[in-house]
């Protein structure tokens, strides 16, 4: 579950019934139930609004294929909403209300919005159109069931050498990549004096620096690179200096300029960075822009890598191979422990053939097993 660092990450808000006092049929708000689980229910927005974030999504993924992709997906929303309440259900059986790491992800994201504090965190949130207390409680919601999936689930997996052998050696074909490198740059533009325009004409452009200005201007700026290529040298962190003295865009990711495969750049650039070995820096080179360092801060040769250089990523994938199924057999034990109510009309399209449905009976008529399950799920 990740989010886009250039605002709020709008998450699935979670629907309540509102039940209100009834003076008459008109001033009664009445909130359709599609699904009952122990003692809390999913209601029709809910669903309403999954399925059309749904629908969005798959049309951002794949725009050509989104109609098939979504008659697909729907099947599973109701599903995908009894998950989460018996996930957050289990949540509060094993103590984990998310609180801590709740505050730690806010922060996160106020400072990756470059804001002050936390009620301009709120005001952003609320200019998105989302109430900031469901915002709060649908990322709780999100932490709670990744720490139960974890704790439940994921930390039950295991990984060996041999599933790690067979998979790299059944998909050597798609690890085969061409030699690139991964760039990182700190570039020293020439600051030249801003000259007012000639006369009294507030609109008219400003005069050009002379010649002997922009002379002078490179003059500085080469030192100034030679200055930061000296403090690389003597041991200073790339990235420390890239957030310090680069003001392009890539300044916040450290001068990072991601990979570059061979005959995208320059002859002369080209010929300089694939020399390099990963954490190399090239002499200052003159550039249009100015003066740049650039750093390769990864070496990619061309061909099928070593499995141990991408291991983590194997077993990332296995991990995720092997999660899949082992949750759904985790809700499935869930579903069986619970008691679960669908409307008519509505699909669980994770339902277990054993888990039990509400029945309205007599006190004579419910036996004591029924009546301890029911107490242990707070029915009663």
């Amino acid at each position: 579950m990740k989010m886009k660092k250039t605002g709020l990450p709008l998450l699935l808000a979670v629907g309540y019934a509102l039940l209100l006092p009834s003076l008459s049929p008109a001033d009664t708000v009445v909130e359709e139930i599609i699904a009952r689980v122990n003692n809390e229910i999913v209601t029709r927005t809910e669903y309403v609004r999954s399925r059309d974030q749904l629908k969005q999504e798959v049309q951002q993924q794949d725009p050509t294929n989104a109609d098939r992709a979504f008659a697909e997906k729907q099947r599973d929303v109701l599903r995908d909403l009894i998950d989460q309440q018996l996930l957050l259900e289990k949540g509060k059986d094993l103590g984990i209300t998310g609180d801590t790491e709740l505050i730690k992800r806010l922060d996160e994201m106020r400072k990756e919005m470059k804001l002050e504090t936390m009620e301009e965190l709120e005001k952003a949130a609320e200019a998105q159109g989302a109430s900031y207390e469901d915002f709060k409680q649908n990322l709780r919601n999100q932490i709670v069931t990744q720490r139960v999936i974890g704790q439940e689930v994921g930390s039950h997996l295991a990984m060996n050498k041999d599933d790690v052998k067979k998979f790299y050696d059944q998909h050597k074909a798609e690890m085969e990549r061409p030699e690139q490198v991964r760039l990182s740059e700190i570039l020293i533009a020439p600051k030249t004096p801003a000259k007012p325009a000639a006369g009294a004409n507030a609109d008219a452009k400003p005069e050009p620096p002379s010649e002997a200005e922009t002379e002078a201007a490179l003059a500085a700026a080469q030192t100034k690179a030679q200055d930061v290529l000296d403090q690389i040298h003597k041991g200073a962190k790339f990235v420390d200096l890239a957030k310090k003295y680069v003001t392009s865009p890539s300044a916040k990711d450290g001068g990072d300029l991601s990979y570059f495969k061979r005959g995208t750049l320059s002859k002369e650039l080209e010929d300089k960075v694939f020399a390099l070995k990963a954490g190399e820096v090239t002499d200052v080179i003159r550039t249009k822009q100015g003066y740049v360092i650039l750093q390769a801060s990864e070496h990619q040769m061309a061909g099928i890598p070593p499995m141990k250089e991408v291991e983590p990523r194997i077993q990332d994938a296995l991990y995720m191979q092997k999660l899949q199924p082992a949750l759904r057999a985790f809700l499935t034990t869930l579903r069986e422990e619970a008691f679960i109510d669908i409307k008519s009309g509505y699909l669980d399209s994770g339902a277990s053939a054993k888990q039990t449905k509400p029945v309205e009976t007599t006190a004579k008529e419910t036996n004591a097993k029924t009546l301890k399950k029911k107490k242990k799920l707070g029915v009663f």
